[in-house]
């Protein structure tokens, strides 16, 4: 890569961050005053308003756009989606993907000034990441809630974004959840961290692949038998969209 086109990345990158802080502001404090006057659906469609600017301004200031695979596993009822998580770029963009939907997050999250305001205004499931069973039982009350509701639920497996290439532990709240609420189970891949990584501030433009698997049984299932099959897939399905970053699993395995 070139000085000249790192400077273009470089300034691409700020305009984008200095546009998305100034509209999510006014958007934050708007939504902290509509959580007290709007039912939840009513507050969600006021959120599609900002999910579908910082879409736009991703594809047109940052030049990061997607193709979705798979649209034809999504089941017909709310759903529980698996997903892997490597950037801030798939909660911005399952929005614009999949039907109304609410995540499962640190509850520490809805504190954070305007942007939290914003989550906070539909309904988030915020869990206390130490509280154990009990952070699974509120995590299972409330999921049930919010699928009757209409919305589906989504879980990011291994807790924390991940760099591309790499795996973490596919904790078991997710499965927990959906084996003991018998909802269909959607496990997601995507090669986001590519162009959009942890913490990074320089964005990179691209498409990103967003790949949507067969929807899984969760019924009769234990929460076991469910996190590895999620698991089975999502990774062989990375191994598939981000063939890059497994070359030497790939060497390993071929004979001399």
């Amino acid at each position: 890569m070139t000085a000249f086109q790192k400077t273009i990345i470089f300034l691409r990158s700020a305009l984008f961050m200095l546009l998305i802080s100034l509209f999510t502001m006014p958007y934050g404090v708007m939504l902290l005053i509509l959580r007290f006057l709007l039912p939840p659906f009513a507050r969600y469609r006021v959120v599609q308003g900002w999910s579908i600017c910082a879409m736009w301004l991703i594809k047109h200031v940052l030049g990061i756009d997607y193709r979705v695979v798979g649209r034809e596993n999504m089941p017909t009822q709310p759903s529980i989606i698996l997903c892997k998580h490597q950037s801030a770029w798939e909660t911005i963009a399952l929005q614009r993907i999949f039907p109304p939907i609410i995540f499962v997050l640190k509850k520490e999250l809805l504190n954070m000034p305007f942007f939290g305001w914003g989550l906070g205004s539909v309904p988030m499931i915020g869990i206390d990441r130490s509280g154990g069973k009990a952070a699974l039982d509120q995590l299972l009350t409330q999921g049930i809630e919010r699928l009757k509701l209409g919305f589906w639920v989504v879980v990011f497996p291994e807790g924390t974004r991940v760099a591309p290439g790499t795996t973490r532990r596919y904790k078991i709240g997710g499965a927990y959840f959906a084996s003991n609420a018998g909802a269909p189970v959607v496990p997601v891949a995507h090669n986001g961290g590519d162009y959009w990584r942890k913490n990074a501030f320089l964005k990179y433009p691209g498409t990103i692949t967003v790949s949507i698997g067969p929807a899984i049984d969760a019924s009769g299932l234990t929460p076991e038998e469910v996190n590895a099959r999620v698991a089975t897939w999502i990774e062989a399905e990375m191994r598939r969209i981000s063939p890059q970053h497994y070359q030497d699993e790939t060497t390993a395995r071929t004979p001399a």
